[in-house]
């Protein structure tokens, strides 16, 4: 047997069901954009760990400050006695916040954990209970932000009924049929209704929906929201999870636009595989909560600030934020490339900002409709050929190119390569 094969064993018996794992391969270590796992084999990581990893497995500026740290303390709760990694992160954050005026930030562990006290902090600052997010939309796994995010399955399923108080508007993409007219109009019967503007304390949008698709939200879109929490008082949350940190081209997905938000839900990519999380926001919306009702044992964990620091660094120095629109071209005119043979699975939709790039898995050439057991043929025979890609979208028919942002030229060839030939073996 080999020793996937063993690990995988073990882990059926230890873990329960409820935790997917894309694939029976086990990680045995890993360097920049590569990984191995314990029979030795080597991929191309086109994943990234979920976008966590921009800047790559193992960068080591991020592993020379995690030492540093380690040698200092580990973790000190940051509520009973604080640490400078902690405020100095924030600092940072409060310079590069996509908005103008005074900033603060606070940090977590995890993104549901910086959804969750966003919206708290919306509520806090509002002195109201409702919260608006979008169809498509991946917000987190614990009650309220599963309640947030709009996708049935497999999020919800066999959970229950959701909280109370949250409303799901349709998000606009015209291969689902949906303009933006469509949602602002859904957004106006929402307040004639079930729920009036007076009582929403927070509307949420990812910039860019991740697990939704990749589906960008237009300008249009973010305009008109910002003018309606404007005129009513609600808070914009721009989730920014997974499309922070150089991922979009932009230090923030939201930038894009130069819609300017009230909060930033971040989190991934902020600490080059460390678990940190955050939420940066405008000062007096920040400061609406009272002492002791933000927090967490594990929040802002000193090792996890030391390498987001370094994180920052790195794409600062590496000019990360280029690189991810020089990335993201090249992936763009080999995948129009990839769409014109004959003997591939058809290639439908090709998008994203940067080097958040996506692209749909059709039945036919020229059509919208989703195939995703060709989707998953094309995982399952880059897998075998060395290359971890990951799908989403709400029919399971994307597959999203998530890698290193430090990934040289020559390795990111390879793995399109290998993109192109499952392709080729997804069709037979």
């Amino acid at each position: 047997m080999s020793e996937n094969a063993a690990l995988q064993a073990r882990r059926t018996k230890a873990i329960p069901r409820g935790i997917a794992t894309a694939y029976p391969v086990f990680a045995q270590k890993a360097e920049g954009s590569e990984v191995w796992d314990a029979d030795g084999t080597r991929y191309i990581d086109f994943a990234g760990g979920i976008a966590v990893l921009n800047t790559g497995h193992r960068h080591p500026k991020v592993l020379a400050a995690v030492r540093a740290q380690l040698d200092a303390y580990t973790h000190t709760a940051f509520q009973i006695v604080p640490y400078e990694p902690y405020v100095a992160l924030c600092e940072r954050l409060n310079a590069i916040a996509p908005f103008t005026g005074a900033a603060k930030s606070i940090l977590f562990s995890t993104g549901a954990e910086a959804v969750e006290n966003a919206v708290k902090i919306a509520k806090a600052a509002t002195g109201r209970t409702g919260v608006i997010a979008f169809s498509g939309g991946f917000h987190g796994r614990t009650a309220l932000t599963m309640a947030l995010t709009g996708k049935v399955l497999p999020y919800k399923k066999k959970f229950g009924i959701s909280p109370p108080g949250i409303f799901h508007l349709p998000f606009p993409c015209a291969d689902h049929g949906v303009s933006v007219a469509d949602t602002l109009k859904a957004l106006d019967y929402l307040f004639r209704a079930d729920i009036g503007p007076q009582d929403v304390a927070a509307i949420i949008i990812e910039p860019v929906q991740g697990e939704g698709g990749f589906l960008p939200a237009p300008t249009e879109l973010l305009v008109a929201l910002r003018q309606i929490c404007d005129a009513h008082g609600i808070v914009l949350i721009a989730d920014e999870v997974q499309t922070g940190f150089a991922r979009t081209g932009r230090m923030f997905g939201i930038e894009h636009s130069g819609v300017e938000p009230d909060l930033v839900t971040v989190a991934k990519s902020l600490a080059g595989g460390f678990p940190l999380s955050g939420v940066i926001g405008r000062e007096a919306i920040m400061d609406a909560a009272e002492p002791g009702g933000l927090g967490g044992t594990y929040a802002g964990n000193p090792i996890a600030c030391a390498a987001a620091l370094a994180v920052l660094e790195v794409i600062a120095e590496e000019k990360l934020v280029e690189r991810a629109n020089a990335i993201g071209a090249r992936i763009k005119d080999a995948l129009a490339r990839m769409a014109l043979r004959n003997d591939a699975v058809a290639i439908g939709s090709i998008r994203g900002p940067g080097a958040m790039v996506a692209f749909d898995v059709v039945k036919k050439r020229g059509t919208v409709e989703p195939d995703a057991d060709a989707a998953k043929r094309v995982t399952q025979a880059a897998l075998a050929d060395g290359l971890i890609l990951i799908t989403c979208g709400v029919y399971g028919n994307t597959i999203r190119l998530l890698n290193p942002l430090t990934i040289p030229d020559a390795l990111l060839d390879e793995g399109l390569g290998k993109l192109e030939r499952a392709l080729v073996a997804g069709a037979a």
